[in-house]
């Protein structure tokens, strides 16, 4: 492996010589990183670091100006203007396919709309539409003149919506007539005309026709006139020919996307995130990590409401065409995310552990039904991937590919660890921390660990730093989310290891570690011993405080979601505890286990550890908007099997 300018004269033997140099010289990194990648920019300016000592505070080419949308529409624009930009499935209800001088044609009319109608440099504009080609267009446009864009998923109730949106007080709201899950229909006008009301900033709402577009339409027109301020998609461009883009040209730290915290313990952060930091973070992230390049074609099933949405965007920033989809991933039998890899070509498939580990307990072997000529890399993140997750992609789904478990976040727009081409894949493990990432592993003392566990830090600046968090002027919240616990160090919250490879494990969120007599122990410790038997279908993890009114010890709860027809009988108890002993220690196993018909998790399907604790103990779960299925948490109510 060679270093990116050959001018340095560098000799580097490994990628562990590599990542060291990278975070050696920061500041160099990031610049040839730059070059490398050859960033459209009006100026780059001569300075890449300033306050380098400071987080928060450090900032990377303050002196550039550029255009996140230039970037993305630009780079291979002339080699590529009549290839596929975007290909979406919504199930197998719509296809549809668009070039890259469509997709500029299409964003330039959006971008004339938008500015005609005041919005600039500053504004707020904000996205309730499944993950579809408008979704993309009109980020695109916002960004092209200067707006800062936002999104949620349009299966989040009113509430949800208004909890994000309502904060950050949107100009524009695009919006979809619903969407299709599962082959069902779901109508959303009714809660887009319950939300645009309660949004007074808003001065426009744009409907994108969805189901009205569709084969389940029926021959029914789209009826917005529930909607204030509502117009259809097609409407709003309709006085806007294309023509050339007028990319603003602003600074690097210029705000981008506002994203949101989870909310499950509260309202949501909306956490800020700059231009040039996002633009940076996913070029190196795609090729150097992922290994993308023009032509490819990239895929991750995620919706508008998880970042891994927006990192999915900026993979035409290195030449791929997106493979978007909107729906269940299990439609078709399963097996609807595989036909679409074969028909599409697909070269990069991304999706959470979750679902890897779904398609294992189903019983489901692509390998055998499906080409999958062109996949190279498999990705998986959201929550840890378990060893015997890593068996079933390389038995049932593909042997030759690279498979990266990657662990990073809403709060930074991209990873702290993840993949690497060059590096071999070791079972259970992600392979290496990203280069220019200064990551290391501390204990309570703020001392960096050679090895054991402890908490996953960033101990040095990187460009994709939040700028901040909205309606928070004097930076407390955000000093205090990840600066707090160790000084001018970022604490990211998650309970890890570096390996003696290079790589990393992570055993959970630092917030839901259990510690029974003092031992501390990552929830993933445990799903991976548990959600390997046949029997279980998924689990949740918790401590309860124990014995009652006793302040400062707890003991360990297991709950578990069986397959079908199954009854948590004291057979299975017992193999559920002797498997996790057999391969952990006797602190890891469950003083109590107890069967529950579903398990509450987010939007982007992460299964909520703390807002189960505060059910457990008779506490109020904050913002039940936040879950995909908050009705789950009444099967964790006044349990009797937690009272002795």
């Amino acid at each position: 492996m060679h270093a990116v300018n050959v001018n340095r004269k560098l000799h580097l033997a490994s990628y562990d010589e590599l990542y060291q140099w990278s975070i050696d010289h920061i500041d160099e990194f990031w610049s040839e990183l730059w070059n490398y990648c050859g960033v459209i920019a009006e100026t780059r300016g001569a300075r890449a670091l300033v306050d380098a000592h400071k987080m928060p505070g450090a900032q990377f080419f303050p002196d550039a100006r550029l255009n996140f949308a230039e970037n993305l529409l630009m780079r291979h624009f002339a080699r590529s203007r009549d290839s596929d930009a975007l290909i979406f499935w919504g199930e197998d209800k719509i296809k549809r396919r668009m070039s890259h001088a469509e997709l500029y044609d299409a964003v330039s009319r959006v971008a004339q709309a938008l500015s005609a109608m005041g919005a600039a440099p500053g504004d707020r504009v904000a996205g309730f539409l499944p993950n579809m080609p408008e979704a993309i267009v009109a980020m695109l446009a916002t960004a092209s003149i200067g707006a800062t864009w936002t999104s949620c998923s349009p299966d989040f109730g009113v509430q949800g919506v208004l909890d994000r949106f309502g904060q950050v007080a949107p100009k524009v709201l695009f919006a979809c007539d619903g969407y299709w899950y599962n082959g069902k229909a779901v109508d959303t006008l009714g809660r887009i005309a319950a939300i645009v009301p309660q949004l007074p900033s808003l001065v426009k709402t744009v409907i994108v026709p969805y189901l009205h577009d569709s084969m389940g339409a029926a021959g029914e027109t789209c009826d917005i006139a529930a909607v204030r301020s509502g117009v259809l998609f097609d409407d709003f461009i309709a006085p806007f020919a294309a023509r050339e883009i007028a990319f603003a040209q602003l600074p690097f730290n210029h705000p981008l996307y506002i994203m949101y915290s989870s909310g499950t313990t509260g309202v949501p952060k909306c956490i800020v995130h700059n231009a040039g930091g996002a633009l940076l973070m996913h070029l190196k992230e795609h090729q150097l990590h992922c290994d993308i390049k023009p032509g490819d074609r990239l895929f991750y099933f995620t919706t508008c409401g998880w970042m891994m949405w927006n990192w999915l965007a900026g993979g035409l920033a290195s030449g791929a065409a997106l493979l978007l989809y909107d729906g269940s991933p299990f439609a078709g039998q399963g097996a609807i995310l595989f036909d679409y890899a074969d028909a599409e070509a697909m070269t990069h498939f991304g999706a959470s552990a979750k679902f890897i580990d779904a398609l294992a307990k189903a019983g489901l072997d692509p390998r055998k039904t499906h080409g999958l000529a062109a996949l190279r890399g498999i990705l998986s993140t959201g929550s840890p991937l378990a060893p015997e997750g890593f068996d079933y992609v390389y038995r049932h789904i593909k042997g030759d590919v690279c498979l990266s478990s990657i662990s990073g976040g809403t709060d930074l727009l991209g990873c702290f660890a993840g993949g690497c081409p060059a590096l071999p894949v070791w079972r259970g493990e992600l392979q290496c921390r990203m280069l220019g990432m200064k990551v290391e592993v501390y204990n309570d003392n703020g001392k960096a660990l050679q090895g054991g566990k402890g908490e996953l830090v960033c101990s040095a600046p990187f460009p994709s730093m939040p700028i901040g968090f909205w309606n928070d002027s004097d930076g407390r919240k955000y000093h205090a989310a990840y600066f707090e616990k160790y000084s001018n160090v970022w604490c990211h919250g998650d309970w890890s290891e570096i390996t003696a490879h290079g790589g990393m494990i992570i055993y959970g969120r630092s917030d839901a570690v259990l510690n029974p007599g003092g031992v501390r122990i990552g929830t993933a410790e445990i799903y991976r011993q548990v959600e390997k038997l046949d029997e279980v279908a998924e689990s949740i993890v918790i401590s309860q405080d124990w014995p009652p009114g006793v302040i400062g010890d707890v003991r360990v709860v297991l709950f578990v979601r069986l397959k079908d027809g199954l009854v948590l009988d004291a057979a299975l108890v017992k193999k559920i505890c002797d498997t996790i002993r057999a391969n952990t220690t006797q602190r890891h196993v469950p003083a109590k286990i107890v069967q529950v018909a579903d398990i509450p998790r987010t939007k982007s399907g992460k299964i909520v550890e703390l807002a189960v604790r505060a059910v457990v103990h008779g506490q109020a779960v904050k913002n039940r908007e936040a879950l995909a299925n908050p009705d789950a948490l009444e099967y964790f109510r006044n349990r009797e099997e937690l009272a002795t």
